[in-house]
């Protein structure tokens, strides 16, 4: 169990450190340029519209690599709260918690809201409720697939141990 304490909070330091650079400090965008000169999927991508803090994101709005860059941290929002959502619930459940996946879930809320709070003290960046749910949406769904995959393994190991 120690080894999960000691995971979540390093993911967690490493998130607050990324958090309190500006953006200039952790754009992407001049790598995206090099590492995708050709647009690849731009025709793919360039048919999304994402509404976002009552903005609409897209190719046309942003531009190919800013749009890119929105994917990608956003989609590392979601993915990384849902990884750590999976820590908190395996914590959880090593105490016999029945509730481990809601609690998990109501965790990762508390400790986005309070990212995205201390955010609004970092220059050139703000904290937005946007993204508080964008990162439980990721612990939910991570939670959900865990325990399901879960089920499923232990259901193939008991049909292993059976034959």
């Amino acid at each position: 169990m120690k080894k999960y304490i000691f995971l979540i909070v390093g993911i967690l330091i490493m998130l607050f450190c990324i958090s309190s650079m500006t953006y200039e400090q952790q754009t992407i965008v001049p790598t995206l340029q090099e590492t995708l000169e050709n647009k690849p999927f731009y025709n793919l991508l360039s048919k999304l519209e994402l509404t976002y803090w009552d903005q609409t994101i897209s190719v046309e709005s942003r531009g190919y690599y800013y749009f890119v860059e929105f994917l990608i941290r956003k989609g590392l929002h979601f993915a990384g709260y849902g990884i750590i959502a999976i820590l908190i619930y395996r914590i959880y459940r090593k105490f016999q918690f029945q509730l481990a996946g809601i609690c998990a879930v109501l965790s990762i809320f508390v400790i986005a809201s309070l990212d995205e709070y201390r955010q609004t003290f970092v220059e050139g960046r703000t904290g937005i409720f946007d993204d508080v749910l964008l990162d439980t949406y990721g612990a939910i769904t991570f939670v959900i697939l865990f325990k399901l995959f879960s089920a499923l393994y232990q259901k193939i190991k008991q049909r292993n141990s059976v034959e």
